[in-house]
């Protein structure tokens, strides 16, 4: 058996320079492309895996394979980093050639997870929605929040975004600090849904519906934030008037805490890919649900791959 040599093309990159190679034009491209070749087996992503670590922390293992490349996701997190000054979650993000099986670079792991989730946000609002958003409300005011006003930004600069945190305080400083990511950035109060919203988004941790208004046809309700199921994000009553889709059927089971709470039939979600494929009817309000999948960690090592060669 021969022993694996070093690659002497590969290399690192921090997060500054990940995100250099993440553009998102090309990343939103990339997902479409992954979300369809996922749907029909082109693309292998299990279900990730979950290993205890002390003190309530996880080691999160995500995985995925294609023709051409296969991508190993390997992530931190750390509750208790928050009283130490450190980031919660550290990651890394390997990308391998697949048919030789070597490796081509390594990228920061929150860089990826950032840009791709925001990425799926807007592959959302273009499918789900008629014509470019005007009135964006963000509610959360995390790290996942400054990835989704950027985006936000480039794809919608005209789209006027509003920041809602835990207090109009909280709102008001994270507007203050990210201004210069989106000059149409507003705070707004905890309660307050700015009039003329039509894209909502979700991005908190909340263990119980914080939004649960009546569905409302264009007014499309992006849930990110909900990722284990016992939490929840988006309410029953929304719920049950809305059509729903989910970027992951299998991952969403498993995962989408607002649609498990709410005792959703799974019979009537529908899947992203689908709506890809043939556009949906805009006729009755939206639901779009995402969980995330090593799929889209892929789709951003293709467009990391291409920006490294030159194409």
């Amino acid at each position: 058996m021969n022993e694996s040599a070093p690659n002497p093309g590969f290399k690192v990159y921090d997060r500054q320079a990940t995100r250099n190679l993440l553009k998102m034009p090309a990343l939103i491209s990339a997902i479409k492309q992954a979300a369809t070749e996922y749907s029909e087996g082109g693309i292998v992503s299990p279900e990730r895996m979950v290993v205890p670590r002390p003190n309530a922390g996880v080691m999160l293992s995500m995985p995925a394979t294609a023709q051409d490349i296969s991508v190993h996701k390997l992530v931190n997190v750390e509750p208790s980093n928050g009283k130490r000054g450190l980031p919660t979650i550290y990651g890394l993000v390997t990308i391998f050639d697949t048919p030789t099986g070597q490796p081509l670079c390594l990228l920061d792991g929150p860089e990826v997870t950032g840009c791709r989730t925001a990425a799926v946000s807007m592959i959302g609002i273009e499918t789900f929605m008629s014509q470019a958003p005007q009135r964006v409300l963000i509610i959360g005011s995390g790290t996942q929040a400054i990835y989704h006003v950027r985006a936000l930004h480039e794809i919608y600069p005209k789209a006027e975004v509003f920041v809602r945190g835990l207090s109009h305080d909280s709102a008001n400083r994270f507007c203050k600090e990210h201004a210069g990511e989106n000059p149409n950035l507003y705070p707004c109060n905890p309660s307050e849904i700015p009039e003329g919203t039509d894209v909502v988004i979700m991005l908190t941790t909340s263990t119980s519906p914080i939004y649960n208004e009546d569905a409302l046809k264009g007014r499309l309700i992006i849930g990110v934030g909900a990722f284990k199921p016992e939490m929840a994000e988006i309410g029953e009553h929304t719920l049950a008037g809305s059509d729903i889709y989910v970027d992951d059927p299998l991952g969403a089971r498993e995962e989408a805490g607002d649609l498990i709470q709410a005792g959703i039939d799974w019979g009537r979600v529908r899947n992203l890919a689908d709506a890809l494929k043939h556009k949906p009817s805009l006729d009755r309000p939206i639901v779009f649900k995402t969980v995330g999948t090593g799929a889209w960690d892929l789709a951003a090592g293709r467009v990391a791959t291409l920006n490294l060669a030159g194409k």
